[in-house]
């Protein structure tokens, strides 16, 4: 069960991770940008802002899950610095274009305050998560990640939950307002719930030895 859950979520991140490319081989009206106005489409800032976003977002997504594989890290700590590294600079810069369009939002208000929370969590957790292994923080470091890679994930379960509460609702907008906070507060409660799993399954080796 638990190895199947892995599975599902690595498939998920690799298919996310991937889905941004596909902006490049169909028209404007494609997914999301269906819902914008023609004026925000010719705007260069907000597409710039827009590409930066999804692409590096990507990006974070398909190497992100790499980053908690404890047999690359025991065996390979380089490869670990190396996508590490790779994932802060795609975060941030996602992040940062992710709190700019979140103004943009479909939605409104309650939209657009849910993406741009999201965005400020994201490049929050990421930059400290960053600075605290600079510092030879590792644990502090760990946990700052695993909430910024639940933050990263968004993108998985925003495209979960929309066509959900779309069907239930039968009105877009109205799922896209809930969406906005559901694609992401329950990601980081379940960051918070792996990290005291994890620390009460070191205790218990602590105690043992």
């Amino acid at each position: 069960m638990q190895r199947g859950i892995k599975i599902l979520f690595i498939i998920c991140c690799i298919l996310i991770g991937l889905y941004p490319f596909a902006y490049f081989f169909v028209n404007r009206e494609f997914g999301l940008l269906s819902t914008k106005s023609t004026e925000l489409l010719l705007d260069n800032i907000w597409n710039i802002a827009f590409y930066l976003h999804i692409i590096l977002g990507g990006i974070s997504l398909l190497i992100g899950w790499i980053q908690f594989s404890e047999k690359i890290r025991a065996t390979n700590i380089k490869l670990h610095k190396i996508f590490g590294k790779i994932y802060v600079i795609s975060a941030l810069i996602s992040g940062c274009a992710g709190i700019y369009i979140g103004f943009f939002a479909t939605g409104g208000l309650i939209a657009s305050l849910g993406f741009i929370s999201l965005g400020i969590i994201w490049t929050m957790t990421t930059y400290f998560g960053y600075a605290h292994i600079r510092k030879g923080a590792v644990q502090k470091h760990e946990k700052l990640m695993y909430f910024s890679f639940g933050a990263c994930f968004a993108a998985v379960t925003l495209r979960i939950w929309l066509p959900i509460l779309t069907i239930s609702f039968g009105d877009f907008i109205i799922a896209y307002k809930i969406v906005a906070w559901l694609c992401w507060v329950p990601n980081l409660l379940v960051a918070y719930y792996l990290l005291c799993k994890k620390e009460q399954k070191n205790n218990k080796i602590n105690l043992s030895i």
